[in-house]
């Protein structure tokens, strides 16, 4: 094997699209800092016991682990970043308000978490803690929105469930835990016969409320039809509202609903939410209510948020234009000509050269103090590619370097 090829569903990241990768970044950190996220940097790395707490089994596949050098025991390269955030609104910061944190860095999985998926992706994600109320959830959908309008993505479809549904209708039903994770596996492929067969056993109510389940999905016509299926009970009662709610809030987006959706069963603890676009294998965003993330670190705190992948991002967001570029001689070219003057014996044009490569260097200088891209072509190689659309050049007119369009 070459020594260059790569490992599967890694890949290097190129000029063009990493360019427009960090684009994005900074259009989403902007974004999130603009509703008042703070912005932390978790490790790449850490002990494998505190990267996994209260994680669940999935994310322990997911989690590449390796023994530390140093001290011997057992560290864990991250494959979510939300859990970190948690130990760090918990441990780090413990504040009593609300807290609003955001992140953008990469995770490792051991394998791709969906077809022709990396297993390197480059993370993005806003928490909000210490909020058990609608706005927070609001607050959270409406700026994850705002980041894949920022990201000229659309259009937009967003689709709602609530973890507190199923759990409702399961709720007294006499099961161990592998039927459980047999009756959400049927749910979740809408397998009507199977989990027939899997809830014979089930009182009435959940075993009704259960086959009504796998039909529930369409547009806002499905929460009606949700109130006159479901069990009237309480916890059913308000996760409808509280969705209707939300779907209420979101505009230039279209809204749908899939309350037998359980990606995330086991972690979500109330509203949930997928965001999708044309072009995306599968939802863009995920995100909703897991109030139950910081348990494990010692504070049982409200949180919600959302997270996506900026790598898949850049695959469905409308490119950018380059930024114009200014072409430049290069900043020592006057050197040359100084030396031959002063071969020709020419004091005057020696000084004149040198003191145009000086002004040159300045102007240069000054013009990426400004925010300008300056190419300075090196020696031999004016006529190459252009990569970044230089629309302008420096050129040197009576004596003074100025910027003309080409």
């Amino acid at each position: 094997m070459s020594a260059w090829v790569l490992p599967d569903h890694i890949a290097d990241v190129l000029p063009s699209e990493a360019r427009h990768i960090e684009e994005l970044r900074r259009e989403l950190l902007d974004t999130a800092r603009g509703y008042g996220c703070e912005l932390v940097m978790p490790p790449l790395l850490e002990h494998l016991e505190s990267l996994l707490t209260g994680t669940g089994e999935a994310l322990g596949l997911q989690t590449f682990k390796l023994v530390d050098q140093l001290s011997g025991r057992m560290m864990g390269l991250r494959a979510d970043t939300t859990p970190q955030v948690a130990r760090i609104d918990a441990h780090l910061l413990n504040r009593q308000g609300v807290t609003r944190l955001c992140y953008c860095g990469p995770v490792l999985h051991t394998r791709p978490d969906r077809p022709h998926a990396t297993r390197e992706p480059l993370q993005f994600g806003a928490e909000i803690y210490g909020h058990a109320g609608l706005e927070a959830d609001l607050e959270a959908l409406l700026l994850a929105l705002d980041c894949l309008k920022a990201s000229r993505v659309g259009p937009i479809t967003v689709d709602m469930a609530d973890a507190r549904i199923v759990r409702a209708l399961l709720a007294g039903v006499a099961a161990d835990a592998a039927l459980l994770a047999r009756v959400h596996a049927a749910l979740a492929a809408k397998d009507a016969s199977e989990l027939s067969s899997l809830s014979r056993g089930f009182p009435a109510a959940s075993r009704e409320g259960l086959a009504a389940l796998v039909g529930l999905y369409g547009g806002r016509e499905v929460l009606a039809q949700a109130r006159k299926a479901l069990p009237d009970v309480a916890a059913v009662r308000d996760a409808l509202a509280q969705l209707e709610w939300l779907a209420s809030h979101v505009e230039d987006a279209q809204v749908t609903f899939d309350l037998a959706d359980l990606r995330g069963y086991s972690y979500y603890s109330g509203m949930r939410f997928g965001i999708y676009t044309p072009g995306a294998s599968d939802s863009l965003v995920r995100g909703g209510r897991y109030d139950e993330v910081g348990a494990v670190f010692g504070r049982n705190r409200p949180a919600v948020g959302f997270s996506l992948d900026v790598k898949e991002l850049v695959t469905v967001a409308a490119k950018p234009a380059l930024k114009a570029a200014i072409r430049a001689p290069w900043l020592d070219a006057g050197h040359a000509a100084a030396g031959a003057a002063a071969h020709a014996a020419s004091s005057n044009a020696a000084h004149a050269a040198s003191s145009n490569a000086a002004a040159l260097r300045e102007t240069v200088a000054r013009l990426r103090g400004e925010g300008e891209t300056v190419v300075c072509v090196l020696p031999g190689h004016e006529s190459e590619v252009d990569e970044f659309h230089c629309d302008r050049e420096l050129a040197l007119d009576a004596g003074r370097w100025v910027v003309r369009a080409i």
